[in-house]
């Protein structure tokens, strides 16, 4: 059922009303702060004493009272009124869901798990209202960010793990987009009954892990590095230090606490409403290095952080993994030359070659098919530069579906790295089944 507008407006005032006052005689009191779930299940009270009131008063009249359903869709909305993103929370808690493009209150996108493109209802009640919904957000987050005129541009990452981007005052209407995480998949395993990777893909990528390997998971946007970058992580043995550097909090390890006891997510920050208090990516990835990383990984390398990560591969912080936005295993390179010339020292590619070959072990690179399957498709091992290239060998390249298909050997260094760490080398001779 849809709830009654109307009703969940007066209830979100109502009770929201209430919520304040109470919290700020708590305060004024001296009393323990009403916050958190302690303020969620008061809201909840205070709604079901509003519903009784209603329900009497419908009684009055003659007039029918509401169902358990409709009660329970009341409460429902009016939470994520007052706590979450209003009518958009339900798309967010929709799993079927992975991206939500709203383009203005009543012009809402849906990209569905099966590649499906539809079109959702309003989620707000005219465009200055999702500003508010979005503003609320923005001031419970993580850190308290401002949304306005002066700052157009809000990332935020929601209590789902999920990423907010809203763009206002700058664009035609408000425009806010969610990429959906699915934390469900996060291990090499779940991989292959899903068909981006295959059985011997599966043991190759658990020994790079176990291996140490400096890895960079490459691939356009969509195309589930992220996801291969957590499943990577989850082989990690439970005793290593893991420090996560992010722009936006996506990987997610906190989920996995058992997997990774030792564990610190670091996350970049803009200015806060006073305009001071920025950290970014390349300043947390320095003080990374000064928590004593058994591995450190960078969420998305960009900027200069690229810089940062490659000297720390190079000097002895095995096991670093990274993602960056490529269209192929070999375009990894450019984009870290672009990086590196972007810096204050602005390396020449002949420096920038250097580096990369002595800091990354192996590049592994995913795509979205067009059927909409996420794939991956090549594994690249770095093994030298020769002045402005790279020189490395495609292990795995594409084969005419787009799948990874084996192309050349390792390096007997890299191979002898590998079965030291459990790797049986006859599975690089084995096709494998694909599925999916």
């Amino acid at each position: 059922m849809i709830a009654d507008r109307g009703l969940v407006d007066q209830l979100r005032r109502t009770v929201g009303e209430e919520l304040n006052e109470r919290a700020a005689r708590a305060e004024a009191a001296g009393d323990v702060p009403i916050l958190g779930e302690d303020r969620r299940m008061l809201a909840r009270t205070l709604i079901a004493r509003q519903l009784q009131s209603h329900d009497a008063e419908a009684i009055k009249r003659g007039g029918p009272v509401l169902t358990e359903d409709d009660r329970e869709e009341l409460t429902r909305s009016v939470i994520a009124e007052l706590f979450e993103l209003g009518r958009i929370q339900r798309y967010v808690d929709d799993p079927s869901n992975t991206d939500i493009a709203i383009n203005g209150h009543d012009n809402v996108w849906l990209t569905k798990r099966d590649g499906r493109k539809v079109r959702g209802a309003p989620v707000a009640d005219s465009d200055q209202h999702l500003i508010e919904i979005i503003q609320t957000a923005a001031r419970r987050g993580r850190s308290e960010q401002r949304w306005d005129p002066s700052s157009p541009v809000l990332d935020l990452q929601l209590a789902s793990g999920d990423r907010l981007n809203a763009i206002a005052w700058v664009s035609g209407r408000p425009s806010i987009s969610i990429r959906r995480h699915d934390f469900e998949i996060h291990r090499l395993k779940q991989l292959v009954s899903l068909g981006t990777i295959n059985e011997p893909l599966y043991h190759l990528l658990e020994a790079m892990v176990l291996a140490r390997f400096n890895l960079v998971v490459a691939g356009g946007t969509g195309a589930g590095k992220t996801t291969l970058l957590r499943c990577l992580l989850n082989e990690v043995p439970p005793q290593e230090r893991l420090v996560t550097v992010e722009d936006s909090l996506e990987i997610g390890l906190e989920r996995f606490a058992d997997l990774h006891p030792d564990h610190v997510d670091l996350e970049a920050r803009h200015a806060n409403v006073e305009g001071v208090g920025a950290l970014s990516m390349n300043d947390l990835a320095i003080n990374a290095l000064r928590m004593n990383p058994g591995r450190l990984i960078v969420g998305e390398v960009r900027g200069d952080e690229a810089l940062t990560l490659l000297l720390a591969c190079t000097q002895g912080n095995d096991g670093a993994m990274c993602t960056v936005h490529a269209d192929s295993s070999s375009g990894v390179f450019g984009r870290l030359q672009m990086y590196l010339a972007m810096t204050r020292e602005r390396f020449e590619p002949e420096a920038s070659n250097l580096m990369v070959a002595q800091a990354i072990d192996c590049i592994v690179h995913v795509a979205k098919l067009a059927d909409g399957t996420r794939v991956l498709t090549s594994i690249r091992e770095v093994t030298g530069a020769e002045g402005d290239v790279v020189v490395s060998n495609e292990i795995y390249a594409p084969d005419a579906a787009g799948r990874a298909a084996a192309r050349f050997r390792f390096s007997e260094a890299r191979l002898a790295r590998l079965e030291q760490a459990g790797f049986d080398r006859r599975w690089l001779d084995t096709p494998g089944r694909w599925y999916g």
